[in-house]
């Protein structure tokens, strides 16, 4: 009886734990849909400002701050890279609000894609768990709906992806400028 409680104890305490993580992850709004992340330990930021098809600057610095996703009035869209200690790039689309809307990633490591995709996550994981129980495969993943976009693949060593918004693309830019 008394390993039943004290088991019960640590499942209750590793339960509430991982909801109070969970919960404040979700607060930060970090992700697609949300704010940009923040940077990592170890990383390395640097952003562009991008109007149509041409960069009206770059800046770049160790550590991430709101001042790097300044925007000129007439700017389409930011391009904030990450790049991790692991070697894994991420490209963030940054709208001109401040809002991402688009997200690339390529390198030797798969990144947590719960924390880039955001509140998109559980869409996505709902949408692969899908796609593999009617086509019953593995592998690449390419999920193609209203509300989000996401294709994602590779093999250990070299992973890539990407995923956008589609409602949310800012005028003149397309899932193809998602790179």
């Amino acid at each position: 009886m008394l390993k039943s409680s004290r088991l019960a104890r640590v499942v209750t305490l590793t339960s509430l734990g991982l909801c109070c993580t969970l919960i404040a992850a979700r607060s930060a709004q970090a992700g697609l849909g949300g704010s940009p992340m923040t940077t990592p330990a170890g990383a390395s930021t640097s952003s562009r400002v991008v109007q149509g098809s041409s960069i009206v600057s770059r800046a770049a610095s160790a550590a991430s701050s709101s001042a790097s996703l300044s925007q000129s009035a007439s700017a389409t869209y930011t391009v904030r890279e990450t790049t991790f200690g692991s070697g894994t790039v991420v490209h963030e689309y940054v709208s001109s609000a401040g809002t991402v809307f688009g997200i690339a990633w390529q390198g030797p490591q798969m990144p947590d894609l719960a924390t880039l995709l955001g509140s998109y996550f559980p869409q996505y994981v709902d949408a692969v768990k899908a796609s593999r129980a009617t086509l019953g495969r593995r592998g690449v993943s390419a999920i193609n709906q209203d509300t989000l976009v996401v294709r994602s693949g590779g093999h250990m060593g070299a992973f890539a992806g990407v995923a956008w918004l589609p409602q949310a693309l800012p005028a003149g830019v397309s899932g193809q400028d998602i790179q």
